[in-house]
């Protein structure tokens, strides 16, 4: 009896499932996340998060060559689901972001320890994964993609290299879905990802053996993530304000005042609100030979740029920008947007060499023995990471700043304080957002910008 080309392949993609399960019980809700559907239109397999699209004679080929190839197939597929790249994009050139994807992904699989999926693995990958190594620990997407951008290899050279990686069709990545169908998806895999996470926490030894960098590199992914802004909230203090008070402002009363008096209304908003906003807050940067200035100019304008919003600081605020290396090296104090504005742009970098957190600490519990902080609520640290901590918490919320562009994976900081990873890539796609934010509440447009990004 003739067999229906669409049900081989699906027989096909089951059976490459089944066998992937047997050698990677930690991953069992991701194998099976998935419809599939026959697509004849194209000559490859893809999937969107939710479908896995094929061709049934690309699958029959692709299994009689070797079906350890369809096994890579569908774990490829997998991974670029569980690293959330399909909905990671976010502006970014579509061809350096594809083929990073790409790579991550087939390092992971070159480097796993299981039959399923054991293939040699051809000199010229084992080169480029080398090179890449030099930049970074631990691969991923937005860092692999920002290397690439450093590259930039000519067309012929970046065909070559999408050929040599080539492995599915990411066209489904952006098909067209409403917004929410969107995030649900992504919700899903999130999920699926934090919990692969814990099964491999849990499997131990059997998921180390094999599992080669692949469990290090679903941390990294899984690390939570912050809005810069939001972020900045947690150091906030209650305090009234003047502005009127919507919320606490009853319409039904101020009417019934006017239709019964004429132009007398019974009850007047309060003139008065407690907002939560930051009023003491302490920058320290990281002067120390490992940290660039344009990161530390870009950090400080993403900063700026937040204070642009008055939502998030009070008219009247104190900010401690300290530069320092192994010792304090200069302190300025701004008090509004427009001072921290003319602090970065004439920014000066003071120091140069090697890197202790203490004399910042040490400094600052100075200032709050004179009084001159009394109020603070937190500090941020933008470092590389690379220095002496403090053996006890300060008494207020810290939270050591990393630029993704620096491998940051293996950096270690106290247990009393936080570690924030922001993507440098996301400054000028934010920035361009913050302009748009600010001219539609003010009727003009910014000359410079800065903005909310990731943090990891």
């Amino acid at each position: 009896m003739a067999v229906n080309p669409g049900e081989l392949g699906r027989k096909i993609l089951l059976a490459s499932r089944n066998e992937l399960y047997l050698s990677m019980r930690y991953m069992d809700l991701a194998f099976s996340a998935f419809r599939y559907e026959r697509n004849d239109g194209n000559g490859y397999a893809g999937t969107d998060g939710e479908t896995i699209f094929y061709h049934p004679l690309f699958l029959a080929g692709l299994y009689e060559k070797d079906r350890f190839l369809v096994n890579r197939l569908y774990l490829h597929m997998v991974l670029h689901c569980i690293f959330r790249h399909l909905w990671k994009r976010n502006g970014r050139e579509i061809r350096y972001w594809n083929l990073a994807c790409d790579i991550v992904v087939e390092s992971i699989i070159d480097n796993l320890n299981i039959r399923a999926v054991k293939m040699r693995t051809p000199g010229r990958r084992l080169y480029i994964y080398e090179e890449l190594h030099k930049k970074q620990k631990v691969f991923t997407a937005e860092r692999t993609y920002q290397y690439l951008l450093r590259f930039d290899p000519e067309d012929r050279m970046l065909s070559r290299l999408e050929s040599e990686f080539l492995v599915d069709d990411h066209n489904y990545w952006y098909r067209e879905k409403d917004r929410k169908k969107r995030q649900q998806q992504q919700n899903k895999w999130e999920d699926i990802s934090n919990k692969t996470q814990t099964e491999m926490e849990t499997f131990g030894r059997e998921a180390g053996k094999d599992a080669g960098n692949l469990f290090e590199t679903v941390k990294t992914e899984n690390r939570e993530r912050y809005q810069y802004r939001e972020f900045l909230k947690r150091f906030a203090v209650l305090r009234e304000e003047v502005q009127i008070d919507a919320d606490s402002f009853d319409y039904v009363f101020y009417t019934y005042g006017l239709e019964l008096y004429g132009n007398m209304p019974l009850i007047e908003p309060q003139e008065f609100k407690e907002v939560k906003k930051i009023e003491q807050f302490v920058i320290a940067i990281d002067t120390s030979m490992s940290c660039k200035g344009e990161l530390v100019r870009s950090f400080l304008s993403e900063t700026c740029a937040i204070l642009r919003n008055s939502e998030n600081f009070f008219r009247q605020m104190e900010i401690h920008l300290i530069q320092c290396d192994a010792r304090i090296q200069k302190d300025d104090v701004v008090h509004n947007e427009n001072e921290l504005e003319q602090y970065v742009a004439g920014l000066t970098i003071q120091g140069g060499g090697g890197t202790d957190f203490r004399p910042v600490f040490e400094y600052v519990a100075g200032l709050r023995e004179k009084g001159e902080l009394a109020d603070l609520k937190g500090l941020i640290y933008f470092t590389d990471g690379q220095g002496t901590y403090p053996k006890r918490s300060p008494g207020y919320d810290t939270a050591f700043v990393f630029m993704r562009e620096a491998d940051e994976s293996d950096v270690k900081v106290p247990m009393w304080a936080l570690k924030l990873v922001v993507e440098p890539d996301e400054f000028e796609k934010d920035a361009g957002r913050e302009k748009e934010r600010s001219a539609a509440s003010c009727g003009g447009i910014y000359q410079d910008g800065g903005g909310d990004s990731n943090a990891y």
